[in-house]
């Protein structure tokens, strides 16, 4: 049965806040699986989500794919180089999230456009429109602004932002769907992480399978809490304009804010809203220009929306909204 264009742009519309508004609740889920500390959450997210991928491939027996890829080294370097990226990443979010930094992990995620866009300049040779390069200044200018607040550079935002741009780019590189990518990028990581589960259950000092049972139960679900929202940005990305999904993924670091200041009851010194309220002015500027070239193009030529905003010469879009926090 073919869906219209009308309910597939609806249901991809519930696939995207679906998946933005789960990543934005990930700072609710890793506190719940204290005792265990940050390294074993990661592992145990990096060994189940190898798991749980691996099952959703063998469900649909989609196995085709790897030998195609086995004849590229390339592609395979670049996951490899992604997955070690990601484990930066997921690693630093879980300890920043479990030790109370809410708030400058939601800041970084409001940065990684910026600096996806920065990439997409210094590393793919695009070129910025002059608004572009404004909301670029206007970041900047944040980060300077948030450095003098703190008394130094907010580190944990810079390298969320950094790694997960990093990411972004070698995803778009690689050029490998989302499924199997994953499952390139867990398998990578299985290993170390399955022989740093094995090194602190015999050292006695793992909670799985020792604290409670719903510790236990969630870890071993950290697989599933990857991969869910992972198949519905796919699905969105699939069913909506870029530029929908590019408005989306803020979703996921306004809920990150939201969570450290009303449920974890962070404190926000007036000087750092100064701050965000930077951030949010360049997205604002970078969002209207994006949407304002998306309707010129559309306007000089009649083709799909997302086909105009990666064509768009000028436009550094080329780098497509990737999936947010810890994806």
């Amino acid at each position: 049965m073919t869906l219209s264009p009308v309910t597939e742009q609806r249901r991809g519309l519930i696939y995207g806040i679906g998946a933005y508004g789960l990543w934005g609740a990930f700072p609710l889920y890793w506190p719940l699986l204290k005792p265990a500390g940050a390294l074993e959450i990661l592992a145990s997210r990096m060994v189940w989500s190898l798991v749980a991928v691996a099952v959703l491939l063998l469900v649909r027996k989609h196995w085709s794919w790897f030998a195609e890829l086995r004849r590229s080294p390339r592609k395979i370097a670049l996951l490899g180089v992604g997955a070690a990226l990601i484990t930066v990443n997921w690693g630093t979010y879980i300890w920043a999230v479990n030790a109370g930094h809410v708030i400058e992990t939601s800041l970084g995620y409001f940065l990684n456009p910026l600096v996806t866009i920065v990439f997409g300049v210094a590393i793919l040779k695009e070129r910025l429109r002059p608004v572009q390069w404004l909301a670029v200044g206007i970041g900047a200018a944040a980060v300077v602004e948030l450095a003098i607040t703190y008394g130094h550079l907010p580190w944990i935002a810079l390298v969320l932002a950094a790694s997960f741009g990093s990411y972004g780019l070698c995803k778009k590189l690689a050029q490998v769907p989302a499924q199997e990518s994953m499952a390139v990028e867990s398998a990578f990581q299985f290993l170390p992480a399955l022989g740093y589960l094995i090194f602190v259950q015999a050292e006695g000092t793992a909670a799985y399978g020792h604290a409670a049972w719903h510790v236990t139960l969630l870890l071993t679900l950290a697989g599933v809490v990857t991969l869910v929202p992972l198949l519905l940005f796919a699905g969105a990305t699939n069913r909506l304009p870029l530029s929908t999904v590019g408005l989306l993924q803020f979703l996921a670091p306004i809920l990150q804010l939201a969570c450290g200041v009303f449920v974890v009851h962070e404190t926000v010194p007036g000087s750092e809203w100064i701050g965000f309220g930077i951030v949010w002015v360049a997205l604002v500027v970078l969002t209207w220009d994006g949407l304002r070239q998306a309707a010129r193009n559309a306007q000089a030529e009649p083709q799909p929306v997302v086909t105009q905003l990666i064509a768009s010469e000028g436009s550094a879009s080329s780098i497509a909204p990737a999936p947010a926090p810890g994806a």
